[in-house]
């Protein structure tokens, strides 16, 4: 009888315990905006995850939201993070010259990869290249000063339970092998965007100055090709063969929204603008926009495709 009484209070906290780590939906599911996005991805020839957030309405839409995609370059957010709390810690000067050692290239058309050997250059700068340009040279230096361990620890306190740096981090091989540099999901990469924007991350002028190298995003191809010119946008794209994805935070007249589109297992390995992952980051940031913003009037001038 006793052994019987325990064994239901262990279920109990058991079954407790798995329901307090489920993950749900911080918002009302917008029914209208579902069902567009669902057909988008209903006949995508791989694996599509998306999570859309708008925070003044707390609606928003969550597919495959938390299943866990290879991250690519959206990592850099992440590191960015860790390398501004070492910074916060004093262990890093923001304002500090640099020099730039042929060691640290990382082969590939990276600006911060084109300099010599003994060349000088500030953090803030080589910080501002990982974010903007998605400089792969700068942002394995920035790894390196703010360390995967480090990053992953950050992460990890701070609730994000899936977003991890595997690369070149003691311990996280056998996760390497399968995600590559990075592994989130589009819901805990959304989320770690607007603790950026609400100023939560580290402090709010460490999120201030995070959220500035945001806004100047040279890849704009894709997600902000769909949103006006004069609407500031914080993002970060991430792209590997299999794999297509894009965060992005938009100002929008209607209150702030957020949106992570991510893929994986993409039949569709091609680097060209019509890739069904390109075409699925553009399309569904269309739908958001024209969704939350049915009244502002733009449309995209004719011929705009060639500049991208």
């Amino acid at each position: 009888m006793r052994k019987t009484f325990y064994l239901k209070i262990l279920f109990i906290l058991f079954s407790s315990q798995l329901f307090a780590q489920a993950p749900t939906n911080s918002f009302k599911t917008d029914k209208a905006l579902e069902k567009k996005l669902q057909v988008l991805v209903k006949d995508f020839q791989g694996v599509a995850g998306i999570y859309v957030k708008h925070l003044k309405k707390n609606t928003g839409v969550a597919i495959q939201a938390d299943t866990v995609f290879p991250t690519a370059s959206m990592i850099k957010v992440p590191i960015t993070i860790g390398l501004f709390n070492k910074i916060e810690k004093g262990e890093l000067d923001y304002h500090a010259i640099l020099t730039y050692k042929d060691s640290l290239l990382y082969a590939g058309e990276d600006i911060l990869g084109s300099f010599k050997d003994g060349e000088k250059i500030a953090l803030s700068k080589v910080a501002m290249l990982m974010i903007t340009t998605s400089d792969n040279t700068a942002s394995l230096w920035c790894q390196a000063m703010a360390t995967g361990t480090a990053i992953n620890e950050w992460l990890a306190a701070n609730g994000f339970e899936n977003t991890r740096v595997n690369s070149r981090t003691a311990g996280r091989e056998a996760y390497r092998k399968i995600y590559g540099w990075g592994q989130t999901t589009p819901r805990e990469m959304a989320e770690l965007l607007v603790k950026i924007r609400k100023g939560e991350v580290i402090n709010p002028a460490a999120s201030e100055r995070i959220y500035r190298n945001m806004v100047r995003i040279y890849w704009d191809g894709e997600a902000l090709s769909q949103i006006p010119p004069t609407i500031q946008v914080a993002s970060k794209q991430g792209a590997v063969n299999q794999s297509r994805s894009e965060v992005f935070l938009v100002n929008a007249p209607s209150g702030d929204y957020v949106v992570c589109v991510t893929t994986k297992n993409q039949k569709d390995e091609s680097w060209t603008r019509n890739n069904e992952g390109y075409q699925l980051l553009r399309n569904v940031s269309k739908i958001v926009w024209e969704h939350y913003e049915p009244k502002f009037q733009w449309t995209a001038p004719a011929g705009i495709e060639k500049w991208y």
